[in-house]
This record gives C-alpha cells, sequence and structure tokens, in this order.
C-alpha cells in the first residue's frame, strides 16, 4: 500500500505524551498516531451508525425529540430516588 508523508504540528508536552506511550508500547510514533486516527474513524463510524438507527426507531414509533427528553428527564429521576 503506497504511504504519504503528512506534516503535522503538535504542542510540546502533546508530542511528549505521545512519544512516551510510543515508547512503552515499542512503537515509532508514527505507528501510534496511524492507529490513534484509525480509531478516531472507526468510533466516529459506530456513533454515526448508532445515531442513524436512534432516528429510525424515532420515526417509526414517531417519537418527538420532546418525549426523549421527558423518557431521559425520567429516567434520570428514578435513578437519583433509587440511589
Amino acid at each position: 500500500m503506497k504511504s504519504n508523508t503528512v506534516n503535522i504540528s503538535f504542542k510540546k508536552d502533546l508530542l511528549e505524551q505521545i512519544d512516551q506511550v510510543a515508547k512503552e508500547e515499542s512503537r515509532t510514533r508514527s505507528e501510534l498516531i496511524r492507529e490513534a486516527a484509525r480509531s478516531y474513524i472507526e468510533r466516529k463510524r459506530i456513533w454515526k451508525k448508532i445515531f442513524v438507527f436512534g432516528e429510525n426507531q424515532a420515526e417509526k414509533k414517531k417519537f418527538t425529540e420532546v418525549d426523549i427528553i421527558d423518557e431521559i428527564t425520567i429516567e434520570r429521576k428514578l435513578k437519583r430516588k433509587y440511589s
């Protein structure tokens, strides 16, 4: 697979943290940053699927945003009551 080089600027303290984790994991800085980017993209993909599913369910059941907020409020009150 062909690779491209990208220049990225980091604040010194963040770069030090990246280097420390890379050292602890016996990886290069580039490997660590690539893995971080892949993980971020995967999390975004999963959350997008979750929101699409939720929107579809709300549409099927004719829930409004107000209905959902009301349900969350009720659940939070119940949780506090029994905590």
